[in-house]
């Protein structure tokens, strides 16, 4: 389970652009949840999602996985049981490496590294076995460089590499916004397959309304550092796009925007 309690964050402090985005902020996603979190730009989607892995720092708070305090450990660390897919596909793989090579790195994370091979050519049938499942034909190409690839084989590969090897929490940043609308639905299907799958707790940030609400058993719709909209189970699935877009609306006619 991951708690965020009592969360503070201020960005630009002592500045005439002093702004204090978390105000004792409190936030729990409790263990195989599936999580869309929405709202518009400035609310603390991404901050949300940095400060739970140690991007950036609280400036007051904690934050607990399974009970432990998280709160000032090293990035490093966190990432050992914690898989993140960005926004850009680019940022998720490394682009000069074949497939091979980047799914031999995911396959050792959080490892010790030796003077050994890091490809190890024993586990190439595995990565194959793992890219059909795709049904992008990327298992016949494993020694293409990734750079060489589309953005959405790419982000697939992000995808599927970010869940290779055990983690307690799948962190989805906007990981379909740059990509053109079919092959974001192929993501988003592969996403849900994966996540049902492995049953691992997932939090999704998104733009995209109609993928909040089909996708996930929680959606969570954020503003100005607050939550201000929380539906789980059967109440997020009698919520429809336009009803969700009318709370969106009027917040932004509040806002004077």
């Amino acid at each position: 389970m991951l708690v965020l309690q009592n969360i503070t964050k201020q960005y630009h402090p002592g500045t005439i652009n002093e702004m204090c985005l978390f105000d004792h902020f409190d936030f729990t996603v409790r263990d195989g949840e599936f999580v869309s979190v929405v709202g518009s730009n400035g609310s603390g989607k991404t901050s949300l999602l940095n400060l739970i892995c140690g991007s950036i720092d609280t400036d007051g708070g904690s934050i607990l996985v399974n009970g432990e305090d998280m709160t000032h450990k090293k990035v490093h660390l966190r990432h050992r049981k914690t898989g993140r897919v960005y926004q850009d596909p680019s940022r998720g793989t490394c682009p000069s490496m074949t497939i091979l090579e980047n799914m031999s790195l995911a396959d050792n994370k959080g490892r010790r590294y030796s003077l050994r091979k890091g490809v190890q050519k024993g586990r190439m049938e595995h990565y194959r076995e793992l890219l059909a499942q795709l049904n992008l034909g990327l298992e016949d190409k494993l020694y293409t460089r990734v750079g060489d690839l589309s953005g959405g084989q790419r982000q697939a590969l992000a995808l599927l590499m970010s869940t290779m090897t055990p983690i307690d929490f799948l962190i989805l940043d906007e990981h379909t916004a740059a990509l053109d609308p079919g092959t974001a639905e192929i993501i988003m299907k592969l996403t849900d397959r994966i996540v049902r799958e492995k049953g691992v707790t997932t939090i999704m940030v998104t733009h995209n309304l109609r993928y909040a609400l089909e996708y996930g058993n929680r959606l969570v719709m954020l503003h100005e550092g607050k939550i201000i909209l929380d539906k789980s189970g059967e109440e997020k699935k009698r919520m429809d796009t336009e009803e969700v877009m009318g709370i969106f609306n009027r917040i932004s006619v509040e806002c004077g925007n």
